[in-house]
């Protein structure tokens, strides 16, 4: 049997990138797939790419910063593919700014979306997941949340992320509930931040791969493959967990070993 026949999962901001191939993983392991995307058109796209490969999937348009639109949509994803067991929060933005010139709506706005707009799945799911006696919530977070590097208030928002993952883990485990959160590193995606720099810089993906341990930045399929095993069975003992997929970028800083240390043990 599929490691994920039984699941039913919702993943926000599955119209491309990260959660396009989240999606893609939990299917192919027999998941149901609720593809909830404000973009009508990546998230259509996603559930025709998953049935063309003979999953069953279903669109919520839904806009996690407003509580009603994420009540409505995971209502109708149940009405379609039956009970929520696994609740992927994905969805997520970034200006890319700094203190010194981020603008107030700038800034509520990345703290909105992040932070506020994962609350809010989360509260909208857990009631079921309660009568029910249990149920698996995966949140992205990402590696600003655990070191500094840039973009505040994304950073910000991504490490409310994490006490709120230990908040639901803590309050919700003796109703069976289970919340864990990955921390990715820099990830090959097309999304607009990433194309800016493209196009700025071609090689910035090889450039970024010196920081890392493993030598290259991560791909979405890395990231997927997490949130398959922490949604799953096999993390039945896995709750309130933080877990860097980050190509060891938290564990060391790689340049400065190179370009330092080493070269001055060879001085």
């Amino acid at each position: 049997m599929s490691r994920h026949a039984n699941t039913v999962a919702v993943v926000t901001g599955a119209g491309h990138g990260i959660g396009r191939a989240i999606a893609q993983r939990l299917a192919s392991e027999g998941a149901a797939i609720a593809v909830a995307e404000i973009n009508e058109h990546w998230g259509g796209e996603t559930v025709e790419r998953l049935r063309s490969a003979g999953a069953t999937a279903h669109f919520v348009r839904t806009d996690i910063t407003e509580f009603g639109s994420i009540q409505d949509g995971f209502a109708e994803a149940a009405a379609a593919l039956g009970p929520i067991t696994l609740l992927v929060n994905n969805a997520a933005f970034t200006d890319a700014g700094n203190l010194a010139g981020i603008s107030l709506e700038a800034w509520h706005k990345e703290i909105d979306v992040n932070l506020n707009g994962t609350y809010h799945c989360i509260r909208a799911i857990l009631p079921g997941m309660r009568e029910r006696g249990g149920g698996a919530i995966v949140n992205i977070s990402s590696v600003n949340a655990l070191r500094y590097f840039g973009n505040p208030s994304y950073s910000a928002a991504k490490a409310g992320i994490i006490n709120l993952t230990q908040s639901v883990a803590s309050e919700f485990g003796r109703d069976g509930i289970r919340c864990n959160a990955i921390c990715p590193g820099s990830v090959r995606t097309d999304n607009i931040t990433w194309t800016i720099r493209q196009q700025k810089d071609p090689r910035v993906f090889q450039k970024l791969a010196r920081w890392y341990p493993l030598g290259r930045v991560g791909e979405p399929e890395d990231i997927a493959k997490a949130v398959a095993f922490l949604g799953s069975d096999e993390a039945a003992y896995i709750t309130g967990a933080v877990l860097p997929v980050d190509g060891g970028l938290t564990a060391g800083m790689n340049v400065m070993i190179d370009e330092f240390i080493l070269e001055s043990r060879n001085d």
